[in-house]
């Protein structure tokens, strides 16, 4: 009985090991986006734009394509809000209708997603899926800090960084696959 005790617990702690593996390449797995220069100039084109001055806010609607420095993002619409204080600068961008943000090797896709530059943090809601690589990760809520370079998911697109009005399919589980080298 001690034998099989001592057993089970070497394979507890090799699945805590591969589990802790696991979730420190979930944490890793956004670090090409996360190595991002927000302070770059924004780049925008639509199909449609509208200048709403005296709620500080741009509204882009239709193909939007939004690009700074290495990084873009797509969306069927986006909110762009900013302050005017003698010049221009943007607080905020609000998009929605599948989300698309790529830079480098890895993209992340979701229903909704909100680019806050003075926190420097993107959140994505509403069926999340990230992709780098051979790898790719599920959920309900990514939240990317670009100042730490820390990212994670949740299954569910709630909690405090939550996306106002996203909706997820998700079964409240993160879920993904990691590739294995070849040897």
């Amino acid at each position: 009985m001690t034998a099989l005790r001592s057993t089970i617990a070497r394979w507890g702690a090799a699945g805590f090991l591969a589990t802790a593996i696991a979730l420190g390449g979930v944490q890793l797995s956004a670090q090409a986006i996360a190595g991002h220069n927000s302070n770059a100039p924004v780049s925008y084109a639509a199909d449609r734009i509208e200048l709403q001055d005296r709620e500080n806010r741009v509204v882009l609607s239709g193909n939007v394509q939004i690009t700074q420095a290495d990084l873009s993002l797509n969306a069927a619409r986006t909110i762009v809000n900013y302050s005017d204080e003698g010049n221009l600068r943007i607080q905020r961008i609000m998009a929605t209708g599948g989300v698309d943000v790529q830079r480098g090797n890895e993209r992340a896709r979701g229903d909704t997603a909100v680019y806050d530059f003075n926190r420097r943090i993107i959140t994505m809601a509403g069926n999340v899926r990230l992709d780098r690589g051979g790898d790719t990760l599920n959920g309900g809520r990514l939240v990317i800090d670009l100042a730490t370079g820390r990212s994670s998911v949740d299954g569910r697109a709630s909690g405090s960084s939550s996306v106002s009005g996203a909706t997820t399919n998700s079964s409240g589980r993160v879920s993904g696959t990691f590739s294995v080298p070849q040897n």
